[in-house]
């Protein structure tokens, strides 16, 4: 049985982690010990992304890796992939392969449908030329370009999603719809992308077993909703009042900047390769069905 190496083992990774323990070994990087995990029988390795030297024991350790974790806060460099990439290269005196067979043979990195930018409400395929428009989607392509050029250049094979929206019972938008934040009137309003994370987590869990999976790959789901229909749905589901409509003028003025940045960007992801070429089936398909199925206490 191979070994997996969980880097970020959040809500996304638990939520794979049924299937994932079938077919691997899993050890996950953390920060500080957690009991749930190591009753689950994960086994732990103690280290931080933003402390190198804590890295060192990763190398040698894993046939293959999920890196799940963000990247942090500010800048357009995301030094963390960086610090990651690395400690699996560095020769480790302790490592139980040689140097030649300290690697993993495959790397799947969790990144951002952020890097494509505004597309103008267009249909997006994974060949479209990135173009962010926020740090935070700099320090994901940066990391994109990082892992890729790791990849080659030490023949490892990489698959990269590209994430929108997650959402699930405890992932959604009840406190913005709670506090009135307005949302863009339907002719100027953006198309926006999601996922459902128990979706996201069995695409996670299909890349790392499927041999064929390489590259880049769109993890949305099949949805082509606008910004504020998705809100609305929300909000109905919920029982809270639905967001007043505003203009984008209007919007610029009353909006903070940070959700404002959202309400700038508009494309729909198509995630055709996803399903053609791994055969990736949704539970949910759309955000109506994600919705259908959940209980949501506002």
């Amino acid at each position: 049985m191979e070994t997996l190496l969980i880097i970020g083992c959040g809500d996304i990774a638990r939520r794979a982690l049924p299937v994932l323990k079938q077919r691997y070994r899993v050890r996950a990087l953390v920060r500080s010990p957690d009991p749930a995990l190591v009753a689950s029988g994960i086994e732990l390795i103690e280290g931080d992304l933003d402390d190198p030297e804590s890295l060192a024991p990763l190398a040698g350790w894993a046939e293959c890796v999920a890196h799940l974790a963000p990247p942090a806060a500010g800048g357009e460099i995301d030094q963390r992939t960086r610090n990651l990439l690395t400690a699996f290269s560095a020769p480790q005196e302790s490592a139980p392969q040689k140097r030649g067979a300290m690697l993993p043979r495959r790397f799947v990195y969790l990144s951002t449908s952020g890097v494509y930018g505004d597309c103008a409400g267009e249909w997006v395929e994974e060949t479209r030329a990135t173009r962010p428009q926020t740090e935070r989607a700099m320090r994901r392509l940066d990391a994109e370009w990082a892992i890729f050029d790791w990849g080659d250049r030490n023949k490892v094979k990489i698959v990269i999603l590209r994430v929108p929206g997650i959402y699930a019972r405890d992932r959604l938008p009840l406190d913005r719809i709670a506090r009135g934040t307005p949302v863009l009137r339907a002719e100027e309003d953006v198309y926006t992308n999601h996922i459902h994370a128990d979706d996201l987590a069995a695409i996670v869990a299909a890349v790392l077993h499927a041999a064929r999976a390489s590259g880049t790959y769109n993890a949305s789901d099949d949805s082509a909703i606008k910004m504020g229909d998705w809100l609305d749905l929300v909000a109905d589901r919920a029982g809270l009042a639905r967001l007043r409509r505003v203009s984008r003028a209007e919007a610029s003025r009353v909006v903070p900047a940070d959700l404002l940045s959202f309400m700038s960007e508009s494309r729909r992801l198509s995630n055709d390769r996803l399903k053609s070429e791994l055969g990736v089936r949704l539970r949910y398909p759309t955000v109506a069905d994600g919705l259908a199925s959940t209980e949501i206490a506002a």
